[in-house]
């Protein structure tokens, strides 16, 4: 925007500060920028970042009368985007997010890590406890575009109190529940806690995104999933530890209760801390692509034809086929784990659950160890290859080991799958946020989940018909050939990482820490050199 007016040059007797190009002839505008009267620059354009105005300098009002002089866009109510910086809340926000998260994958598993216990409580069969995990993956597939368009039209605080205050919810229902007649209670509270993951599961790249920097939204992304997993693995471990093999109704039922009082405090604690930390967006964007991307956007964008676009994105297609598969496997594993460790072991309902806990904990180290790799290497496509290909090599050894009659063999075959199995899954958060910039975080994260749920449900209900009519070998194989192919698939996905071209535009853009308690005066991202002051 052109300045012409050199009274403009204080506000409020406070000099402001300029991204103004200065009447010595040695500098000049970037060649993307005009400098016609006629001409005003979008937010998102700004000078070359090698020339700012110095914080302390104020120009003469003559100078600042030139054609040439470019003023930083000052609108009430907006961000500065030419500014990039990281806030301190961002640590706060993911680490709330990665809790709430982390209490609704434990209310997914609860069921399932001791589903022989739950089949003798209520008197229903071991299918219909599978479909208490299974329903998590069924009301996420037609919930996906609402959840979506809420998050692009609402935002990043709405959608999470939504999703933490129905997680909440659900946990006190099932608390009407304790009684051997009341399963469909039961089931009425697992249905709101599986809507409350739709709120969830879509969030952890998005938040990546508008909270960090460059070089840490991978490392973001794995700790937002890193809450998710964590919840799987408490689930795995402290049900069976809470709630015995009895066969005394009325001690189960205690037990039980326990378990649902626990949840439901914890679930009530995480929403009120979700109203107290959770904010909308930083006051400045914290890379170069989330400013871009900003700028870019549009409230009228159709979601029709960002869907479009994406499926006309062919490496995108193929990382959303190879994802499910990956991680349908996982959630086929994860509801049926506990039923395959007692065909071969009896009465190891604890061990069960331990071994499904050193599988999501050694996930989580492979995710944090693939995140923080990722943001210092870049390699999307061979990170992504080489993981996979090692969940494979990982789940053949674990079919050839799980009936070897000892336990300490499994544990360690299980642990190695879930290094590379669990740790695959915010990889391909953050590829797919890498092939599809500068389209929704939400959708792309959101397209992925339903690949995930509909394979996780096909394996599910194929694997658990498997092991009971061939055994727990077939069943495994089963997934084995379905991780070939999505390991074969990932070796034709195009490493496009768009938006790391988006962030090399500015090369040598540096992240200040956000002073939340500072004035609203904002420096420039970079300084012009003394001898042109």
């Amino acid at each position: 925007m052109v300045n012409e007016d050199s009274n403009l040059e204080k506000r409020d007797g406070t000099p402001e500060p300029q991204s103004a190009l200065r009447a010595d002839p040695s500098i000049s505008a970037h060649p993307s920028v005009s400098a016609h009267q006629s001409v005003s620059a979008h937010p998102s354009v700004s000078i070359h970042p090698s020339v700012s105005a110095h914080p302390s300098s104020s120009a003469h009002p003559s100078i600042l009368a030139q054609q040439g002089g470019l003023a930083q866009p000052s609108i009430p109510g907006t961000e500065d985007l030419s500014v990039i910086k990281v806030s301190k809340r961002r640590w706060a926000v993911v680490l709330v997010f990665s809790c709430y998260s982390m209490c609704n994958a434990f209310q997914w598993i609860q069921y399932g890590s001791i589903s022989n216990i739950f089949m003798n409580f209520y008197g229903v069969s071991a299918f219909a406890i599978d479909w208490l995990s299974m329903c998590y993956m069924l009301t996420y597939i037609p919930l996906l575009l609402p959840v979506a368009w809420m998050l692009e039209k609402f935002g990043l605080r709405t959608v999470a109190l939504t999703g933490s205050a129905l997680n909440c919810l659900g946990a006190w229902v099932k608390l009407g529940s304790l009684k051997p007649h009341l399963f469909p209670v039961t089931v009425l509270g697992q249905v709101i806690c599986s809507v409350a993951q739709v709120f969830i599961l879509g969030m952890p790249s998005r938040i990546a995104s508008v909270w960090f920097g460059a070089n840490e939204v991978s490392t973001a992304c794995s700790i937002a999933v890193f809450g998710n997993q964590l919840g799987i693995a408490i689930g795995f471990l402290v049900p069976p530890v809470l709630v015995p093999n009895t066969n005394d109704q009325d001690k189960l039922a205690y037990h039980i209760s326990i378990m649902f009082y626990i949840i439901g405090g914890v679930a009530t604690l995480l929403f009120i801390l979700v109203i107290i930390v959770f904010k909308e967006k930083p006051k400045h964007p914290p890379s170069r692509a989330q400013s871009l991307s900003y700028a870019l956007s549009s409230p009228d964008a159709s979601y029709l034809s960002s869907i479009i676009r994406l499926f006309k994105n062919l490496n995108f297609v193929l990382l959303v086929i190879t994802y499910g598969l990956n991680a349908g496997a996982f959630y086929a594993l994860s509801t049926l784990l506990n039923r395959m460790v007692i065909f071969h072991y009896p009465g190891e309902e604890v061990n069960a659950g331990r071994i499904g806990l050193t599988i999501v904990i050694s996930g989580m180290l492979g995710a944090m160890i693939s995140g923080i790799w990722l943001d210092r290497s870049k390699t999307y496509k061979e990170t992504t290859l080489v993981v996979y290909i090692m969940t494979l090599v990982g789940m053949v050894v674990y079919t050839l080991t799980l009936n070897l009659g000892r336990l300490w063999v499994v544990f360690i075959t299980a642990g190695t799958m879930g290094f590379f199995m669990t740790g695959y899954l915010p990889l391909g958060f953050e590829f797919a946020v890498e092939l599809t910039y500068p389209e929704s975080e939400g959708m792309s994260s959101g397209l992925l989940n339903v690949s995930a749920q509909v394979f996780g449900i096909i394996f599910t209900i194929s694997q658990g018909q498997i092991i009971n009519n061939y055994g727990t070998m077939p069943g495994n194989i089963f997934l084995c050939v379905f991780l070939t192919l999505g390991a074969a698939l990932t070796a034709f996905i195009r490493a496009d990482l768009r938006r790391q071209k988006a962030n090399k535009e500015t090369p040598d853009n540096k992240l200040q820490e956000e002073e939340e308690e500072e004035s609203n005066t904002s420096k420039a991202p970079t300084t012009v050199s003394e001898e042109h002051l």
